[in-house]
């Protein structure tokens, strides 16, 4: 059977680079809570706290490598063409690094920046700029911050209609390294479930060190390191 397949991956494909989870010490970064640093509320209260974090995330993403597993979803896309969509939670440019030339990051980039104004027309470009004071902080030309180019909570993911389309669409789902617990990614398998119900050929695999909180919800589960079984897995993709 040809395939047109979605791949989505989380936390645990880059976990295996050295990059840090998001939620690292209980949800706590160095004694803050997830949400001064990662929401549009925290980013009010505090921008040079919100610009520590994720200076420093930027600084700690540089030195990480892409491993065997993104390198085999690049050798996967260059088969499959237009028959994959590679959806990732991640906002670090592992995929990119690892060969991989159409990545949706939903939640962002980690090494793009943008008005914090909504209506602004400056498009998100790229900066690895650390802004670790607030005197550091760049302004946008027309008089607002620049902010992190990152889906906060309470944000909407981005191109979430497109990622629509290709599950319905889709014959295979593939979630990697995903939580199962943050949505919509979270939810995407039971869009496939519903199809498989309707009698449609929509199959969901999940590859990862753990099971996901939705394991039931797929037809199968891999457990083990993703550097090493996405690229066995990749390799029964035609």
């Amino acid at each position: 059977m040809v395939e047109r397949i979605v791949v989505l991956t989380g936390a645990g494909i880059s976990a295996e680079s050295g990059i840090r989870t998001f939620r690292d010490a209980n949800g706590l970064w160095e004694s803050h809570r997830i949400e001064q640093v990662a929401s549009p509320e925290g980013w009010r209260a505090d921008p040079e706290l919100v610009w520590q974090f994720y200076s420093a995330r930027r600084t700690q993403a540089r030195k990480c490598l892409p491993n065997q597993a993104h390198r085999a979803l690049a050798e996967l896309e260059a088969r499959m063409g237009s028959r994959m969509t590679l959806v990732t939670q991640n906002v670090d440019d592992l995929h990119e690094r690892g060969g991989s030339q159409r990545v949706i990051h939903m939640h962002g980039q980690l090494n793009l920046s943008r008005c914090e104004r909504p209506l602004c027309e400056t498009t998100p470009f790229h900066d690895e700029g650390e802004y670790v004071t607030r005197s550091a902080i760049p302004y946008c030309s027309c008089g607002g911050r620049i902010r992190p180019h990152i889906v906060w909570f309470g944000e909407q993911p981005f191109e979430v209609q497109g990622i629509i389309d290709a599950l319905e669409h889709c014959t295979l789902l593939a979630v990697i390294g995903s939580s199962g617990s943050v949505y919509p990614a979270a939810g995407f398998v039971n869009l496939m479930h519903e199809r498989s119900t309707m009698g449609e050929k929509a199959r969901t695999i999940y590859l990862g060190l753990e099971a996901p909180e939705n394991a039931d919800y797929f037809d199968k589960v891999i457990i083990g390191k993703a550097s090493e079984i996405v690229p066995d897995w990749a390799w029964t993709i035609s």
